[in-house]
């Protein structure tokens, strides 16, 4: 019957660290409820200015005429011969490509968000091939006027009127892309005609300034693409299909470059198939401002030691109650688990307002103060109460060290964890445990 009583009572306290869960998932959840605020405020960013935004070009436009002679008999059995016409549009890429610029980061803040994003200073230079594409075997071929197609995925971002000029002359801007209107937005340029079949923008630049939200997207179209974007925005992402080849990321900010060849991108085989089919996905380097250390990702992160900051707490009763011989009821057990899980939501609610470390300290002080002052009565002794404050302090500065380290924070808790360990093992080693049990009967 007492070892039933034993039995009752481990699995009462197993029943509450299983209850603790309750409200530990009800913060997450509140936390993935605002998160997805946040991303309902990037987007009414993104509406109300630019949002994530993707270069295309430039790329060179050549309308044609093919003109055929086609056989055929009438009615009457007599042979007699046709033209017909057919229309197109050819789309040039640059033989090579540079593109470059400094992203100036801003943050815009919505209600609680802060939405981070830039404005895009950028120059591009392109080179392209001056000579006439051959035209099909038995045809006669007409070119109409050239033109110069950039496409741009939210052209509300062009900040003033970028500087263009092909082949030392400037050329003005126009919006839309022509032929491409239903398939690639952006904006476009008329070049000269055609002559002594020689096509004209040998040598385009460009410098402009575009605004966009939180990503930027270049998609290498040119036989060799070469980009180099730098910001002071400490903490990019780098994704899409090409990394860079070269990067500096420190506390002021990244340098990266790309060297992309037509050899390892379908870009330009992409951009053919976009003449007819608007979903068609592109080949593109990608870079991202994002913040590793946010408010929201870095009380989830602490949310899920929630669970293990009530086990050990809970270990420290149970070895006080063998140790000590002192009785702790489950409802006190309970109290000091809720106190626990309260500081998570007590640490991201300050979190919204106030620095992530100052809402850290201020949650951690009140509960780490109102446990001690809780236990000392409990207790019944305010050393052991400040034993147990002070405990807890180490592992409120423990997780806190976990979340400020991104790479290693995996490492450190494993070796928290492991020293945890290795302190009960070694505090509870010259316990009989089969004659305490029976004290404790």
């Amino acid at each position: 019957m007492k070892s039933l009583k034993l039995l009752l009572r481990l699995a009462i306290v197993g029943a509450l660290v299983l209850a603790l869960l309750i409200p530990l998932s009800m913060t997450r959840s509140l936390i993935a409820e605002r998160t997805a605020y946040r991303e309902q405020a990037v987007e009414r960013v993104a509406l109300s200015s630019a949002g994530a935004q993707r270069l295309v070009g430039p790329l060179r436009a050549l309308p044609y005429v093919d003109v055929r002679e086609q056989a055929w008999t009438d009615d009457t059995g007599q042979a007699r011969t046709r033209q017909v016409r057919s229309e197109g549009t050819l789309l040039q890429a640059p033989l090579s490509l540079q593109v470059g610029g400094q992203l100036r980061p801003q943050t815009r803040r919505v209600g609680l968000f802060d939405v981070p994003t830039y404005v895009w200073n950028g120059q591009l230079s392109a080179q392209f091939s001056t000579a006439l594409p051959p035209a099909p075997a038995g045809a006669v071929r007409r070119y109409g006027t050239p033109y110069l197609v950039l496409g741009l995925r939210d052209v509300r971002g062009l900040q003033a009127a970028p500087s263009l000029r092909v082949d030392g002359a400037a050329l003005r801007l126009q919006p839309g892309t022509r032929a491409f209107n239903a398939h690639l937005a952006g904006v476009s340029a008329l070049l000269p005609e055609v002559v002594d079949g020689r096509v004209p923008g040998r040598n385009v630049t460009l410098s402009f300034a575009l605004a966009g939200t939180q990503a930027l997207e270049v998609v290498p179209v040119a036989d060799d693409s070469r980009v180099r974007l730098a910001s002071p925005w400490p903490h990019p992402a780098f994704g899409g299909d090409f990394l860079p080849v070269q990067r500096t990321v420190g506390a002021r900010g990244f340098d990266a470059q790309w060297a992309v060849s037509s050899l390892a991108s379908q870009a330009q085989a992409q951009l053919q198939r976009l003449q007819s089919d608007s979903g068609a996905q592109l080949d593109a380097l990608r870079v991202e401002l994002v913040d590793p250390l946010d408010a929201y990702t870095l009380a989830d992160r602490a949310c899920k030691y929630g669970l293990l900051f009530v086990l050990l707490t809970f270990v420290g009763f149970g070895l006080l109650e063998l140790v000590r011989r002192m009785r702790i009821h489950p409802l006190q057990y309970l109290l000091v688990g809720l106190a626990l899980a309260m500081f998570f939501l007590l640490l991201f609610s300050l979190s919204e307002h106030i620095a992530f470390w100052l809402a850290y300290l201020i949650a951690a002080g009140a509960c780490i103060g109102v446990q001690f002052v809780y236990l000392a009565g409990v207790l019944r002794s305010p050393w052991l109460a400040g034993g147990f404050a002070l405990a807890l302090t180490a592992l409120y500065g423990a997780l806190y060290g976990l979340l400020m380290s991104e790479d290693n924070a995996l490492l450190m808790g494993s070796l928290l964890l492991f020293a945890i360990l290795a302190a009960i093992m070694w505090i509870t080693r010259r316990i009989d445990w089969y004659a305490l049990s029976t004290e404790l009967r």
